[in-house]
């Protein structure tokens, strides 16, 4: 049976798995500290975006004027606390529907990325029991432009050697989904950006992937 696409590439955070609340704690404890509102709703537009630009979004509610070092500095300042809280991440927030799904399309000789702005993917898919599992890893240390920029999948299609028109993107943000739209790459939208017509295919659960990678016909498309 042939294939529709010879590789898929995955967005990171809130596809593979769920880091939302690490970060959450960790952009809140720096705001508290430095008296700047910050709510559920303002990070929910950090996603899939560098971390300097979503310090950026968060100073919005700030009069203060800082400079780049102390921007720096505070950046990482958070990165640290995140990565603290990333050590109580296990295989156990791999859902067995993502881990089977992930199987099958390798089983099926599809190549499989990441492509992620999170300087700290490899991280992550080592505390998920994915280290080494992908072909290619493209994340924020690789490139210079985040999502909407296509750089990030651009570099995983390189890596991967395979022709962007013949990867598949999966992606939770809008964001992603406009980098993937630049990149000429089909992508599937599940999560929240399920609800944006900008996706080729709109997933209801992650395993409908096995279908759109093997035969689309049937799979909501956006």
């Amino acid at each position: 049976m042939s294939l529709t696409y010879e590789a898929v590439i995955f967005d990171l955070d809130g596809v593979i798995c769920h880091t939302d609340r690490y970060h959450y704690k960790a952009w809140k404890a720096l705001a508290d500290r430095l008296g700047i509102y910050f709510d559920p709703e303002i990070n929910n537009r950090l996603r899939g975006v560098s971390r300097m630009e979503s310090f950026e979004i968060i100073l919005e509610n700030c009069d203060r004027v800082m400079t780049a070092e102390e921007k720096l500095a505070y950046i990482t300042e958070k990165n640290n606390r995140y990565k603290e809280l990333l050590k109580e991440m296990s295989p156990e927030d791999l859902s067995e529907e993502v881990k089977r799904t992930l199987i099958s399309l390798r089983k099926e000789g599809l190549k499989l990325a990441i492509g992620s702005s999170s300087k700290n993917a490899e991280l992550i898919l080592s505390r998920i029991g994915l280290g080494g599992f992908f072909d290619a890893v493209s994340d924020g240390n690789h490139i210079s432009r985040s999502k909407p920029d296509p750089e990030v999948f651009l570099k995983a299609a390189e890596s991967l050697r395979i022709p962007p028109e013949k990867c598949l993107v999966v992606e939770d943000a809008k964001a992603g989904l406009e980098a993937a739209i630049a990149a000429k790459m089909d992508c599937a939208a599940i999560g929240d950006a399920a609800e944006s017509d900008l996706g080729t295919y709109r997933l209801g659960r992650f395993g409908q992937l096995i279908q759109i990678c093997i035969s689309p016909d049937g799979v909501p498309r956006a």
